[in-house]
């Protein structure tokens, strides 16, 4: 605060909380006319059902790369089977490890039975990979997640693993998951 002898009498300001109701009013709408001009110009793909916003998403503090592994997961842009390639439009989206269903972002985390004895163990309490699924604003529960897709390698680009086929019988592997020898900046299960 400067002197008031230096400036003689304070100007008449309005009360302190106007100011602040009013400031936070303002950055508000900005945030708003930001949005709407962000989507206007750039609108989002109708395939991505996730809507923008001016904060990075809870999931970005992990690490960069399961990070972008789960943005692609999200976006329907992955390396899951089901997830349309322009190299390969004509391809098989079948799971690559149960050969039960497409390869989805919801398959892969919710209900792969190959995948079953990493997600017992890590995803306990993830029901749902939707945009409103309180999986993404929960940081423990990202950091599990995380650990499930490094375990597991889901949604990595297929040279970083070896390829698996199906099993004929059982119809789905019940052995511990291998865990791939990268580091991705994936948390361990101590910090889960």
């Amino acid at each position: 605060m400067i002197n008031s002898h230096l400036m003689g009498p304070a100007p008449n300001l309005p009360p302190q909380s106007l100011m602040d109701s009013t400031y936070s009013a303002l950055k508000k709408r900005a945030r708003e006319k930001l949005l709407a001009e962000w989507s206007s110009l750039f609108p989002t793909p109708g395939y991505y059902l996730h809507t923008p916003a001016l904060q990075p998403k809870p999931f970005m503090r992990l690490g960069k790369f399961v990070a972008g592994r789960i943005h692609q997961m999200k976006a329907g842009k992955s390396y899951l089977a089901a997830h349309p390639t322009w190299r390969s439009p004509d391809a098989d989206t079948s799971c690559p490890r149960c050969g039960l269903e497409p390869e989805t972002f919801e398959h892969a985390i919710l209900s792969c039975p190959s995948r079953q004895h990493s997600r017992s163990r890590l995803l306990h309490g993830v029901t749902d990979v939707g945009p409103e699924a309180p999986l993404w604003s929960s940081l423990p529960l990202l950091k599990r997640l995380a650990t499930f897709i490094g375990v597991t390698s889901t949604g990595f680009p297929p040279s970083m693993f070896p390829p698996t086929t199906p099993p004929s019988s059982p119809p789905f592997d019940l052995s511990p998951p291998r865990v791939p020898p990268l580091a991705f900046g994936v948390f361990s299960l101590a910090e889960v």
